[in-house]
C-alpha cells in the first residue's frame, strides 16, 4: 500500500509526534511505501524557510529524501482534481485548490491520504486515514 501524507501529518512529524513518527516507520517496516505530496513539500518548505528554522529543515530534507515525494507531473491529476473541484461546487462544498490537488494526486496514483484535515472527508471514495487520532475512512 502507498500512503501520502499531507502538511498536518509531516508538521506533527517535524514537531516530534512520537505516535505519527512510529505510526509512519510502522508503515514502512510492513513493506508499504510512505510519499510526500510536492504541495505539502512547498508548503512546508516555504514555511520553514521563512521563520529560518534551520534545524527543523535538516529534519525535513532528510525526511523527503527518506519517504519519497510524489510531484504533480501529469494531465491525469490535474482532469481528477477538475472533476472534484466540479462536484463539490455542485454540492456547495468546496475546499482549497491545493487540498482538491492532492487528493486528486492520491486517487491517480492509488494512495491513502493521510491528513487531519476533515475538508477531506467531503471527497467521495477517497481513502483517508488520519495517523493523530488513527482513524481510517474508506
Amino acid at each position: 500500500m502507498t500512503y501520502l501524507i499531507d502538511t498536518n501529518i509531516i508538521t506533527e512529524i517535524l514537531k516530534g509526534n512520537e505516535v505519527v513518527e512510529k505510526k509512519a516507520i510502522r508503515k514502512i517496516l510492513e513493506g508499504n511505501r510512505v510519499l510526500i505530496n510536492g504541495i505539502s513539500y512547498y508548503e512546508i518548505k516555504r514555511g520553514l524557510l521563512a521563520s529560518n528554522a534551520a534545524n527543523k529543515l535538516k529534519k525535513f530534507e532528510m525526511l523527503w529524501k527518506t519517504f519519497g515525494l510524489l510531484l504533480l507531473d501529469n494531465k491525469d491529476i490535474f482532469d481528477r482534481a477538475s472533476r472534484i473541484y466540479a462536484g463539490l461546487k455542485k454540492n456547495g462544498k468546496l475546499i482549497s485548490d491545493a487540498d482538491i490537488l492532492i487528493a486528486s494526486m492520491a486517487f491517480c496514483q492509488n494512495c491513502t491520504l493521510v491528513s487531519n484535515d476533515t475538508d477531506f472527508e467531503r471527497i467521495e471514495d477517497l481513502k483517508l486515514e488520519n495517523w493523530i487520532t488513527n482513524c481510517e475512512k474508506n
